[in-house]
């Protein structure tokens, strides 16, 4: 929907205003998908409970799920997010690109990981025992698997919430693959 109005600190309710103040200080800025959550009471507060969630998986291996769900769903806003997010994270620009491709010549055990990731998203959850062999033989465990599905969610969420709003992107954009 173009359109799709950003509300502002001061047309959203007073907890979701405690929000965006937190989103201010720790980020410099509340991003826009951030404060589309907010036309709801609750979302914006689940939302960053769920994605801040305890899990066993690395930062950079989120990155990873992150850069390749957005990227099977041409999530341009996610893309250019997570492309920021995964350089403050430590990888370079080539490997981002390797990663949102789900071709990692860098780092095996990230390899596994992204290409489960996308057999898991272009085959609607499901996935190859070639590719979970992979995952596991890497040193990934069952409650690994768990976690990556939880990840995938959160990004789905994002991915879809950006697809039908299509809010302006306040990151800089992600190269084009």
């Amino acid at each position: 929907m173009k359109n799709f109005p950003v509300p502002q600190r001061d047309q959203v309710s007073p907890s979701n205003q405690a929000i965006f103040d937190n989103l201010n200080k720790m980020v410099g800025f509340v991003p826009n998908l951030f404060a589309v959550y907010a036309h709801s009471e609750n979302a914006l507060g689940n939302y960053l409970a769920f994605q801040n969630g305890k899990t066993s998986l690395k930062a950079k291996e989120r990155e990873v799920i992150n850069l390749v769900v957005s990227q099977y769903n041409h999530c341009v806003y996610c893309l250019a997010a997570h492309t920021a997010i995964a350089k403050m994270n430590g990888f370079s620009e080539e490997q981002i690109l390797e990663i949102r491709r789900a071709a990692i010549t860098f780092d095996p055990r990230l390899a596994a990981l992204a290409g489960l990731v996308k057999g898991i998203v272009e085959n609607q959850g499901h996935a190859s025992q070639e590719l979970l062999d992979s995952f596991y033989s890497v040193g990934y465990t069952h409650g690994s698997l768990v976690d990556v599905v939880m990840v995938i969610g959160d990004k789905m969420i994002s991915n879809y919430l950006h697809a039908l709003t299509d809010i302006p992107v306040d990151w800089p954009a992600a190269p084009a693959l």
